[in-house]
C-alpha cells in the first residue's frame, strides 16, 4: 500500500506554523510498511483542495488530510471531502454532546459555530478527540482510505494511534520493524565511515540521519513477524554498538539529558551548573527530566564578568589575563559552583555565541567547558559553527555528553 499526506492551512504556507505532522505521520506509516510517496501543503481553498484530491485518488491507496477541522468558515476539509466523494454531511449527535460537555467543563457556553465540528461525511468512522473539539474520521470509498485529522499535533498524535490499529487490519504482507540508536561525539560522516559495511544492506536497511540533538542510526527490517524481526535487529544493534562504543548514548527514544539524569540519580551524584553563553539552556534540559531535583543542587547564569567573580569566586586577574572565554575561567567557574553549592560535580560553560563579539584569536563559536568531578578538574575547548541559537544548542548537548562519558568511566 502507498500513501500521501495532504496538510491543509494558510498558516503552513505562510510559514507561521511549523509542519511537524508530516514527519510524524511518515514515520508511523513507514513502520507499517506503507510507502509515503507525496507530501503536499494546500491553502484553505475548496477549489484547490478538490483539484488535489482528484490527483491524489489516482495515485495513492491512503490519503491523509490534516487541518481545517475548526469551527470557522475557512475550515473546509470535511465539507470539501464530502463534496468530492459525492456524499452528504450528517450530524453525529454523540460527538455534538461531547463538544457541549467540553464547554460545560470549562464553564463556557458553546458557540453555535462549534456545532459544525459534529458533522461528518456519511458512513464515516469517527475518531474521538481527547484534547480538543475537532474529531477526525476515516472513510473507505472507491478502494481508497481517506483519513481526516486535526492540525494541532497534541490532538493529531493520540488520535492517529487509533488509525494505526485500523490500518494494521488492512495491511497484507510483511511489515517494517524499526529500531534506532542515538549518537553524540562524532559527526554523521565519521559515523557513516565507521559503519559503512552495514549501509549497503537491503534487509535490514540501515541509515544515518543528522538530527538537531544527535546523529540517529535507524535499523529497518522487513518481516512477516516481530518474532523474526527483533532478533535480527538486535543482532545488528550489538554489532554497531561494538564498533561505535560510547558514541551511542541510547538505543531508544531518550534524549541525552534523560540519559545523564538517570546516571546522576543512579549514582546519587549531586550536580551544580554555572552557565554563561548558554544562559540556562543546560539546566533547562536537565529539568525536563522528572526527579532531577534529587541531584540538581543549584544552577546559576553568570553572564557578566562581575557575576563570575562575585558568585563563583573566579579571580579578577584570571579574567584580565586570559579573558572570560578561556580554559582558565572555565576551570575556576566549575570549581566555584561545585564548592559554593557543596555538590559532587560542578560544570561550567563560557563562550562566544555571536553574532558579534568574536576576534581572530577568539572567534564566534568558541566555547570552553569546565568539569569538576572526583577532586579533578577537566577543561574542553570547542569551536562550533552556526548562528547564535545553534551554537548555544550544540554547546549544551556537548557538555551533557562530556558529563555522561565521565559518569560512565566512574563505573
Amino acid at each position: 500500500m502507498n500513501a500521501e499526506i495532504i496538510n491543509i492551512g494558510n498558516e503552513l504556507l505562510l510559514g507561521d506554523t511549523l509542519n511537524t505532522n508530516a514527519q510524524y505521520l511518515s514515520q508511523k506509516l513507514t513502520e507499517l510498511a506503507i510507502q509515503v510517496n507525496y507530501h503536499t501543503t494546500v491553502s484553505d481553498d475548496e477549489e484547490k483542495l478538490l483539484q488535489l484530491l482528484n490527483i491524489s485518488q489516482q495515485r495513492s491507496d491512503i490519503i491523509i488530510l490534516t487541518g481545517g477541522l475548526g469551527p470557522t468558515p475557512d475550515d473546509l476539509t470535511k465539507e470539501t471531502l464530502t463534496k468530492f466523494l459525492n456524499k452528504k454531511l450528517i450530524l453525529h449527535h454523540p460527538t455534538l454532546n461531547k463538544i457541549k460537555k467540553y464547554f460545560q467543563k470549562i464553564k463556557f457556553q458553546m458557540p453555535s459555530v462549534n456545532k459544525k465540528q459534529a458533522y461528518f461525511p456519511e458512513n464515516s468512522i469517527i475518531l474521538e478527540n481527547q484534547n480538543g473539539t475537532a474529531p477526525g474520521c476515516i472513510i473507505e470509498e472507491q478502494n481508497r482510505i481517506f483519513v481526516v485529522l486535526p492540525g494541532p499535533p497534541r490532538e493529531l498524535i493520540p488520535m492517529f494511534e487509533n488509525v494505526i490499529n485500523f490500518l494494521k487490519k488492512k495491511i497484507k504482507g510483511p511489515r517494517l520493524y524499526v529500531r534506532q540508536l542515538k549518537c553524540l561525539g562524532l559527526g554523521e560522516s565519521a559515523i557513516a565511515e565507521k559503519i559503512k559495511k552495514f549501509l549497503n544492506l537491503t534487509n535490514p536497511y540501515i541509515a544515518t540521519y543528522a538530527k538537531q540533538d544527535c546523529i540517529l542510526i535507524k535499523i529497518m527490517y522487513r518481516s512477516e513477524s516481530e518474532k523474526k524481526a527483533l532478533p535480527a535487529i538486535n543482532s545488528f544493534k550489538k554489532k554497531i554498538k561494538k564498533i561505535l562504543g560510547n558514541i551511542v548514548f541510547t538505543d531508544d527514544d531518550k534524549n541525552i539529558e534523560d540519559v545523564v539524569a538517570e546516571l546522576l540519580i543512579s549514582k546519587n551524584e549531586t550536580i551544580a551548573i554555572a552557565e554563561s553563553c548558554t544562559g540556562g539552556l543546560v539546566t533547562s534540559k536537565l529539568v525536563n527530566y522528572p526527579g532531577i531535583s534529587k541531584v540538581l543542587v543549584e544552577a546559576v547564569v553568570v553572564y557578566s564578568n562581575i557575576s563570575k567573580i562575585r558568585r563563583l569566586g573566579v579571580k579578577e586577574k584570571t579574567i584580565i589575563k586570559h579573558g572570560a572565554v578561556s580554559k582558565q575561567t572555565a576551570k575556576e567557574m566549575a570549581l566555584g559552583i561545585k564548592n559554593t553549592a557543596s555538590a559532587d560535580i560542578g560544570i561550567s560553560i563560557t563562550g562566544i555565541a555571536g553574532p558579534a563579539g568574536g576576534s581572530k584569536t577568539k572567534p564566534v563559536g568558541l566555547v570552553y567547558f569546565g568539569l569538576a568531578i572526583q577532586n579533578k578538574v577537566f577543561t574542553y575547548k570547542y569551536i562550533f559553527n552556526g548562528n547564535r541559537q545553534t551554537i548555544r544548542q550544540r554547546a549544551a548537548l556537548t557538555i551533557l555528553n562530556i558529563l555522561r562519558l565521565h559518569l560512565l568511566e566512574a563505573n
